[in-house]
């Protein structure tokens, strides 16, 4: 078995705990940042301001989206401990990425660039830094598994764990780290692929669907519908709308050279 027994809280502020996770959210959101500053470097025609002002709109956005989705998912939790809703410690990876695309879409309608070729850039980027924030999720015992005898099952020692201590779970953010990496390079193989704008963006939603529908069978979580997590739900719900898109709009084509 794995043993984990790194406290999850880097550092104290007087009452302030600073956890490793809230860190590794902090660096993802910095790799999709420099992901997208690197793709203007190699050329992509977009201008530094257009990246640094959707940064600014995206991840606002992304966070009150996130918080949004997690409150409905414990609403029973939030409804008896109201208080509690204006924090940070309960994020949704869904939130994030569904909320900042729509905010950096909104801002898109203002700027007039197109959020399709936006959005298919920072594709990789974005599953990169989903990578990197989970390596958080490991640190702080969130999104762990169900119990299993497998021996590279994890063991939580540190109290400061969200994770049960002393029972070997599925290191589910370990699996979902190695399919970021592969996703992240399949992307980066079908860049320039695929017409029209945003299809590489729908390819990568719908991969990262799928993945949350089957994964979640082995996470723990709260019953949202159906006996389904939110997460599996919003991931039908995804693919309900991407794949026909994909099936009726995309088309390949030769690769684009740069």
């Amino acid at each position: 078995m794995i043993t984990i027994g790194i406290n999850p809280v880097a550092f104290t502020i007087g009452s302030l705990s600073v956890r490793w996770y809230g860190i590794m959210v902090a660096l993802a959101v910095v790799v999709v940042v420099l992901w997208m500053l690197r793709e203007i470097r190699r050329g992509a025609a977009l201008s530094y301001d257009i990246i640094l002002t959707a940064a600014l709109v995206g991840i606002p956005s992304g966070v009150i989206i996130s918080r949004l989705l997690h409150v409905v998912d414990r609403l029973d939790l939030y409804l008896q401990n109201p208080g509690l809703i204006f924090g940070f410690e309960g994020l949704t990876i869904y939130g994030a990425i569904l909320g900042a695309a729509v905010g950096i879409w909104i801002y898109s309608r203002f700027s007039h660039f197109r959020f399709g070729y936006f959005a298919d850039l920072v594709a990789p980027g974005v599953i990169l830094a989903q990578a990197v924030g989970r390596v958080g999720c490991i640190l702080n015992g969130c999104c762990y598994g169900a119990s299993t005898s497998l021996p590279w099952g994890m063991v939580y020692t540190h109290p400061e764990s969200y994770a049960p201590l002393g029972v070997a779970v599925h290191p589910t953010q370990l699996y979902e780290i190695i399919f970021c990496l592969i996703v992240f390079a399949l992307l980066l193989k079908l860049r320039g692929r695929f017409k029209p704008d945003g299809s590489l963006f729908l390819i990568y939603l719908s991969l990262y669907s799928l993945w949350r529908i089957g994964i979640d069978f082995l996470r723990e979580g709260t019953s949202f519908i159906l006996g389904l997590h939110q997460a599996q739900v919003i991931g039908i719900i995804v693919l309900l709308v991407a794949i026909p898109i994909l099936a009726l709009r995309t088309r390949w084509v030769r690769a684009e050279t740069t």
